[in-house]
């Protein structure tokens, strides 16, 4: 049999028909050319690697963290500035000072002033601002530097109340010299509450201190312990005779011609001795021109933690700033509105309950024990008092830094550690210090704000349907005609409000 053309088959096979065309590649996409000529690369829509999700899940996460937390810290801090803007818009007599109140700062244990100042302008200083309150500023850089301060301001108001000291008058300081000039002219001081704002656990410690040194303490300040003169060893023998050097028999050296040195007077280091401890508060008389109340205060919270170890409680706190601004704008805004204005609460333990306070009903005393206008000293060997101040912010001590636990140096073993010493109250002091509080209207009218059914207290509240108060977007759809009034104008018709000739 004779074999088929093989050559013939597979040409046959291979070759196309004359009139079909052969197929043609189909083109790559090579992108935008301005883009290649810029050296972008092509993009192109695909999932990203395992490393790429981890890493944008975890920057996402944290981002969106810090995004909604700041949105919910200025949320909360709008919040409390309306609650107070109302004060803002009062008018007061052109011959009357506005409302004064005094801020006590000082620098946490182991970090500086910076920190304080940063803490009071980004929690407490907006809503300040937004009630158009005017304050003075007491600071402390070091331990017992708000102490001095505040016993010292004391004292100054003792002495323009008519008591006068058995030292020496100093020259009147510009605060004497201003006060004195508008008591010429007329003008007159605020005659309702003012107050004393407390920062920090810390500053609250010496804020107690002070106010006991200024009421209790003399005005005068203690004696200085009399330094007895040394003598120089070197130049006097046991046997009392002069041993000097040969070449001083002649006369008296250059240096003795010159006459007597100059004595430079040296700066004084540390802060300003107290004048009495707190073991004499209860021998000590209290001064004349107290009053049966003193300025209300508040503190205000300042959690200050560091340390290596302690950075997963910094995260987490930096996170959830939200809280504590809304916390730190109840207690200001209570201070600011001063609704209501109580004593500070304490509790009397007996030595059979063995020092146990009823944990039902802390401080169950609607005020004080004992009458507070008692100016001589009560002591109660069966009792033990347990004071409301005692307990405030003292969860911040066991934060602090541990240089602020450490001993004294040599050569400053007598200095003082109001930090780290109990707080010691007498009775006569504790009894007459108040607190601001919110009251249960005001409460409510801050739940209202917070849920956009009512603005500022001279505002017009929202009908009692309990419809909302409009936003941004609201006011866009009314403005572009899309609102729920169909009769009212669009906002490029509206025109000017009011008459022409008004």
């Amino acid at each position: 049999m004779a074999e088929p053309d093989r050559s013939s088959n597979a040409n046959g096979s291979a070759a196309a028909p004359a009139g079909e065309a052969a197929p043609k590649a189909r083109p790559s996409k090579v992108g935008n050319p301005v883009f290649r000529m810029m050296g972008l690369p092509r993009m192109r829509l695909r999932l990203p690697s395992r490393n790429w999700l981890i890493f944008l899940s975890i920057t996402g996460s944290l981002t969106t963290a810090i995004l909604y937390d700041r949105h919910e810290k200025k949320k909360a801090q709008q919040k409390w500035c309306t609650f107070v803007s109302h004060l803002s818009r009062e008018t007061i007599s052109p011959t009357q000072m506005p409302r004064k109140i005094t801020i006590f700062l000082a620098a946490p244990p182991g970090d500086g002033l910076r920190t304080a100042r940063e803490h009071f302008q980004e929690y407490v200083k907006p809503v300040l601002v937004s009630a158009s309150l005017d304050w003075d500023v007491v600071e402390g850089r070091r331990e017992g530097e708000l102490r001095a301060g505040l016993a010292e301001k004391v004292r100054k108001m003792r002495q323009r109340q008519g008591e006068r000291a058995n030292a020496e008058q100093k020259e009147p300081s510009a605060e004497d010299t201003v006060h004195e000039s508008r008591q010429r002219v007329g003008i007159i001081e605020w005659n309702g509450v003012q107050g004393d704002l407390v920062i920090g656990r810390h500053t609250w410690k010496e804020y107690v201190r002070g106010l006991h040194e200024g009421w209790l303490g003399p005005l005068d300040p203690p004696p200085e312990p009399v330094s007895q003169p040394q003598t120089d060893e070197s130049t006097i023998a046991l046997d009392g005779q002069d041993h000097r050097h040969p070449n001083d028999e002649d006369g008296p050296s250059d240096i003795e011609s010159t006459g007597p040195k100059s004595e430079i007077p040296k700066k004084p280091v540390g802060t300003t001795p107290p004048y009495l401890s707190p073991s004499q508060y209860s021998d000590m008389p209290i001064a004349s021109t107290i009053s049966s109340g003193l300025a209300p205060s508040t503190t205000v919270a300042f959690p200050h933690i560091l340390g290596f170890l302690n950075t997963p409680t910094r995260i987490y706190r930096f996170l959830t700033r939200r809280h504590l601004a809304d916390q730190i704008g109840h207690d200001v805004a209570a201070f600011v509105v001063t609704s209501d204005i109580r004593p500070y609460r304490s509790v009397s333990t007996f030595a059979s309950d063995s020092g146990r306070i009823d944990p039902d009903s802390p401080f169950a005393s609607s005020g004080v024990n004992g009458d507070v206008t008692s100016d001589s000293p009560v002591n109660e060997p069966d009792a033990t008092i347990q004071w409301e101040q005692e307990q405030v912010l003292e969860g911040e001590e066991r934060e602090w830094h541990k240089m602020a636990r450490k001993p004294n140096p040599e050569g400053e073993e007598g200095r003082e550690r109001v930090w780290l010493e109990k707080m010691i109250l007498d009775r006569r002091i504790a009894n007459r210090m108040r607190t601001f509080e919110m009251s249960a209207e005001e409460e409510e009218r801050a739940a209202r704000i917070a849920k956009g059914e009512a603005g500022a207290k001279d505002e017009s509240t929202i009908e009692s349907s309990g419809q909302a108060r409009k936003g941004w977007f609201d006011h866009l759809k009314d403005w572009t005609g899309l609102g729920g009034d169909s009769d009212a104008n669009k906002g490029w018709n509206q025109g000017l409000l009011g008459d022409e000739n008004d």
